[in-house]
């Protein structure tokens, strides 16, 4: 069975929960920071993604914090969700060095003796 493609958002959390457990607006916070602002998770958006990252065994809860009367759910990296980020940036890093080369080569020549 072929590995599903790592979407934009998935990357991004993973990588948030690189140095520890995250809840989910440290998580929003986080991508928000990694990302220069090009990724803003809404609070829904974020849970569906890490639900899946949990189905996938990618992240794991950590732990439960009670937090102005709710509890706050942390969550971290699993020793495959390493793995899996691993393989997608070296993927992601190939696919740019492949685009730069690309477009090196097709810069234009200046235009010498022209006009």
């Amino acid at each position: 069975m072929a590995a599903r493609a790592m979407t934009e958002p998935a990357f991004f959390i993973l990588t948030a929960l690189i140095d520890e457990p995250r809840h989910g607006y440290g998580i929003v916070g986080e991508v928000d920071d990694l990302s220069g602002g090009r990724v803003r998770l809404k609070i829904g958006t974020l849970y569906g993604v890490l639900d899946r990252l949990v189905a996938d065994g990618l992240v794991e809860l950590d732990r439960e914090e009670p937090h102005q009367g709710r509890l706050r759910r942390y969550y971290r990296l699993t020793d495959s969700g390493l793995d899996a980020l691993t393989t997608e940036a070296t993927r992601q890093a190939a696919n740019a060095e492949a685009a730069t080369r690309r477009l090196a080569a097709h810069r234009p020549a200046t235009a010498g003796g022209m006009g």
